[in-house]
């Protein structure tokens, strides 16, 4: 299987906290916005926003990403 990540979505600003039925938002925290892949064979991929790789720079991610995340696996969050 070949599993390509996708776009990072974008925040956006909003006038109101209120959200429209069936919508959810988080608060943004300073902090990197990244993209993580596990590959077959043991590859793992983290992602900026813009593309960067900064895999090599997150080694411990790295790490617990191989350790506790099955193949196919690919999460988007704040670190």
């Amino acid at each position: 299987m070949t599993w390509i990540l996708p776009a990072a979505m974008l925040t956006q600003a909003v006038d109101s906290p209120a959200l429209p039925a069936g919508w959810a938002a988080e608060p943004k925290w300073d902090g990197y916005r990244a993209q993580l892949a596990v590959y077959e064979g043991g590859r793992v991929l983290l992602r900026s926003r813009q593309g960067t790789d900064m895999t090599a720079v997150f080694t411990e991610i790295r790490s617990a990403a191989l350790a506790q995340l099955p193949a196919g696996t690919g999460l988007d969050g704040l670190m």
